[in-house]
């Protein structure tokens, strides 16, 4: 359906006269005139109908008067959906409870103004995949993983080094310790289910496992976070580890302990991804923030040594 059609029965229907509408569209008369010719010659139907006070609708036009309005208000709303400054600035982060999800709620407190469009997708690749397509506008991730590249005109700047903690029930071996080693881990089962080979994340378990000779299982099914807590709460030779800026809430009777690991503190890279031609005012606004907070949020190792450990092919 012709909307310029539509505009113009609107404009007509609304002003009563030809020429006021044409007027009101910067055209002309005779303008005017063909198109509603044309409309009513689409639809069937006689819209309009002159009489001396000027035009008004017929039984039909009224009936199809409200739903004219609809499309040109779609219309509109279609328009501000792909318009830069004035649609949601869509952003990928990886969980709801994680990192990420924190840095965005700043910015959000920071810019409350901005509206945002916050999305989950699965993995890295997914996520690098609906940026080159514009479904997304940025990414929190730990990239490159390994053995890929950026395609060209994704850019990424590493915004958040998010250090792990130990998380133990307290029953554990290391339960009633202040901070542990990476090296004090080793022997001791690590559980993170959810692991998917082929993921960013897993890629950076791996290389962690690697480079300390810790034992990383993520045998199971993934029941999520709650099961996760109840049994490192329940099983003493089970610990897992999590990051600094996951949110975790668990029953009082669970007795857990999150205990900073140091001397390396092992952080995981995050990232922000976006399309270097993505002319999203909030996107500017978005990586200012992140950059002027970046030194904030730098991990201060609790052993005071500073070192961190990080995968070599995280950006």
């Amino acid at each position: 359906m012709d909307l310029d059609a539509v505009r113009t029965f609107v404009a007509v229907a609304g002003t009563g006269r030809f020429h006021q509408a044409a007027d009101e569209l910067g055209i002309t008369q005779q303008a005017v005139s063909k198109r509603i010719a044309a409309l009513e010659k689409d639809l069937g139907v006689q819209l309009l109908t002159r009489t001396p006070r000027g035009a008004r609708p017929t039984i039909d036009g009224q009936a199809f008067l409200p739903h004219a309005r609809a499309l040109l208000r779609a219309e509109e709303r279609a328009v501000a959906s792909v318009r830069p400054g004035r649609r949601a600035l869509r952003v990928d982060v990886i969980g709801s409870r994680l990192a990420p999800s924190t840095l965005l709620r700043a910015f959000h407190r920071a810019h409350p103004g901005t509206d945002l469009d916050v999305v989950h997708l699965f993995d890295a690749a997914q996520a690098v995949a609906a940026l080159h397509s514009g479904t997304i506008d940025a990414t929190f991730r730990a990239a490159p993983a390994p053995g890929t590249r950026l395609p060209d005109g994704i850019r990424a700047v590493r915004v958040h080094d998010e250090p792990h903690q130990l998380l133990v029930g307290p029953r554990h071996a290391l339960a009633g310790a202040t901070e542990v080693t990476p090296y004090e881990l080793i022997g001791h089962r690590i559980w993170i289910p959810g692991i998917v080979p082929g993921t960013e994340w897993g890629a950076y378990y791996d290389d962690l496992a690697a480079a300390f000779g810790l034992t990383i299982e993520s045998t199971g099914p993934n029941f999520g976070i709650e099961d996760l807590l109840d049994v490192v709460a329940d099983t003493p030779k089970l610990a897992s580890l999590v990051g600094a800026g996951t949110r975790l809430v668990w029953p009082d009777g669970h007795g857990l302990r999150r205990i900073p690991v140091v001397g390396p503190t092992p952080v995981y890279p995050h990232a922000l991804l976006w399309r270097d031609d993505n002319p999203h005012p909030a996107l500017t606004a978005l990586r200012e923030h992140l950059l002027r907070t970046l030194a904030d949020a730098e991990v201060a190792d609790p052993a005071g040594s500073g070192a961190v450990w990080a995968p070599e092919w995280a950006v």
